[in-house]
């Protein structure tokens, strides 16, 4: 079956080609192929998972890519533990997504092209983490931007989609420059790009150079991941439809960094300089996405900043080497449960509340949409730590372990990492409180286009998925965590799962002392927004620290000061100098022949008379030149 697990891509790839190539033709039954090639995809990667051994990475040639003297990169796949969890999580949520997408775009004349592009990201991340090379890596990610592109910006009428679209391809460009130069570095130092030859050779390169290939790695992994500071394009990505949040949020794009981090683990553990600034970067994120995300009423931003602050957790974890590669996967895993259930939820919402998203004016939802208020609760209870739900064990593990590093490090990290849990539960509690309980504002409200609320429950196509996610938010985090299960399975491809024995904190302490600080948030939100009446309108006599968190705490504003601007006046010197100093030194010159020639040209007048004048003074000039030199 490894021989054939190119079949894992070519199903998604074959779907995308006839639904994007056939046209209308396949308006009807476009949406069942759309499902039925990822949940095909699934099938075969849980053969693979239950059918072969995986205690060590396989790797199969498809065919040779870039034969090109010294630079030789196959097309090839490595079916390993790490990938096949990988296959797992983008197939099995990927199919339940693509399920509720068949109710929530049932309404949209172009579904069929909406299936093709959804087919299209699945087969680009399939590429993306069964690569054998970083050059097939990068292949897979360029994929999923150009995917992400075409769904972020899938409402053409919003020209906020527009730029939603094109501010996600841009700066997740700027992640893929770092990535590419990553490669160049690599393929400069080792000879080769493969995953197995650049392992085995990284050892042998300067310290310096393992310190940059990290750190450019990284930079693409932020880009990708929407980590600090290429967050500002994710929150925007929810412009597009629900499902593709779904998509991009839970369990495919946003993981592709993480996953870098993890499948570069042998370069990582060579430079302690480069782990550190991966949980540098992951703590400063997850502080930075909970902060902001209290501060939104739009419930897909809430949500998007909830995934900017879980995949930090991701990053912190990945950051810490050994002790932390195999958690911050097991995080990635229950997380794509929780968070696919709480976007499906939110879109649930949506479509019973015409397309709205101010939560302002929602309220009691609970009663009209049961199976949605339950299902988005336990993705809710899960993602806020609730004891023995799948985040109170993977959120919990990251937290130790931060805790578990020696002086500052276990101070700051496992600091920011347990402030951030107790931000969660009171951005999250807001959310659920003002969305599912409390006064019906929605009667007293309108929405966008002018139209009443009738709020009812989604069709089973829609709950069906939605009651998948929510069991795996209750029990994924026990499988994945006791008795190191994961961490065994994975330990071909990123190694064994370190404990610290030593820490700031006693081991046995921290799940309660999270516990606690999780409920103090939750207690916080429920006096807040749970026991007093909540306006319909949004408050603008608001402190500083809100209307900065409204403002995204100023992200935005940093990339257009530090990037955006100081690149368009470079643009603008550049054009300048190559107007006025490169065209200007060539078109002068060009100038100067011709106007020379031109005045040249009229001494040749075709008149003897002229010519014999011409030469009786140059004779002069030269009888002059030599009496001059005789008497001198």
């Amino acid at each position: 079956m490894i021989a054939s697990s190119w079949l894992l891509i070519a199903f998604p790839a074959l779907g995308a080609l006839v639904l994007l190539v056939g046209g209308n033709r396949t308006n009807a039954w476009g949406h069942l192929l759309g499902c039925a090639t990822v949940i095909a995809s699934f099938v075969y990667g849980l053969a693979l998972f239950f059918g072969e051994s995986l205690s060590e990475a396989s790797d199969t040639t498809v065919y040779s890519w870039i034969p090109v003297e010294a630079l030789q990169v196959d097309l090839g796949l490595r079916i390993d533990p790490l990938s096949v969890t990988f296959v797992l999580l983008i197939t099995g949520v990927g199919a339940l997504i693509h399920i509720y997408s068949i109710g929530y775009m049932a309404e949209d004349a172009s579904r069929r092209r909406f299936f093709g592009y959804l087919n299209l990201f699945v087969a680009s991340m399939l590429v993306l983490v069964l690569g054998n090379s970083f050059v097939t890596l990068y292949l897979g990610w360029e994929g999923v931007g150009l995917a992400s592109y075409l769904l972020i910006g899938w409402y053409t009428d919003r020209p906020s989609a527009a730029t939603a679209a094109k501010k996600a391809f841009l700066m997740n460009r700027v992640g893929d420059v770092g990535l590419a130069l990553a490669i160049f570095l690599m393929f400069k130092h080792i000879g080769s790009t493969s995953y197995s030859e650049v392992f085995a050779g990284i050892g042998d390169v300067s310290p310096g150079v393992v310190t940059a290939i990290a750190l450019l790695l990284l930079l693409g992994a932020c880009g990708k991941s929407g980590q600090f500071p290429l967050q500002a394009w994710l929150p925007d990505a929810m412009e597009g439809p629900t499902p593709v949040s779904a998509l991009i949020h839970a369990a495919t794009m946003v993981t592709a960094g993480v996953y870098l981090v993890a499948r570069a683990a042998p370069i990582y553990n060579l430079t302690e300089d480069g782990r550190l600034v991966v949980t540098l970067v992951g703590a400063f994120t997850l502080l930075l996405g909970s902060i902001i995300g209290c501060a939104y009423d739009d419930i897909k931003k809430v949500l998007a900043y909830s995934t900017v602050s879980q995949i930090g957790y991701m990053m912190l974890a990945v950051g810490l080497g050994p002790f932390g590669y195999a958690l911050g996967i097991a995080h990635l895993l229950t997380h794509g449960f929780f968070k696919a259930g709480l976007f499906l939820g939110a879109g649930s919402v949506m479509h019973a509340m015409n397309d709205e998203v101010d939560m302002r004016k929602f309220g009691g939802l609970a009663k009209r949409m049961p199976i949605t208020a339950v299902t988005f609760g336990l993705g809710y209870l899960a993602i806020i730590g609730f004891p023995f739900l799948s985040g109170f064990y993977t959120k919990d593990a990251i937290i130790e372990a931060a805790f578990g590093q020696e002086g500052w490090r276990g101070w700051v990290f496992g600091g920011a990492a347990l402030l951030a849990a107790g931000i969660t539960g009171f951005y999250m509690t807001r959310l659920v409180l003002l969305t599912f309980f409390g006064k019906e504002r929605w009667r007293e409200a309108r929405s966008a286009d002018g139209r009443e609320f009738h709020p009812h429950e989604s069709p089973p196509v829609m709950t069906v998925p939605m009651i998948v996610l929510a069991v795996g938010s209750v029990a994924a985090g026990a499988l994945l965590i006791t008795g190191d299960t994961l961490a065994e399975f994975l330990l071909p491809s990123v190694g064994e799962l370190a404990h610290s024995e030593h820490g700031v904190l006693p081991h046995a302490l921290i799940p309660w002392l999270t516990v606690l600080i999780s409920a103090l948030g939750v207690g916080l939100a429920w006096l807040l927004f749970g026991r007093r009446e909540t306006s319909v309108e949004r408050p603008q006599n608001v402190s500083w620290p809100v209307r900065a968190a409204r403002k995204d705490l100023y992200g935005n504003a940093l990339n257009e000061a530090l990037v955006a601007t100081p690149g368009l006046w470079l643009t603008r010197f550049a054009v300048f100098l190559d107007n006025r100093g490169v065209d200007g030194a060539v078109n002068g010159i060009a100038a100067a022949l011709g106007g020379g020639s031109g005045r040249l040209r009229r001494l040749q007048t075709g008149f003897v008379r002229s010519y014999a004048l011409s030469m009786l003074g140059g004779s002069v000039l030269i009888v002059a030149a030599l009496l001059m030199v005789r008497f001198a």
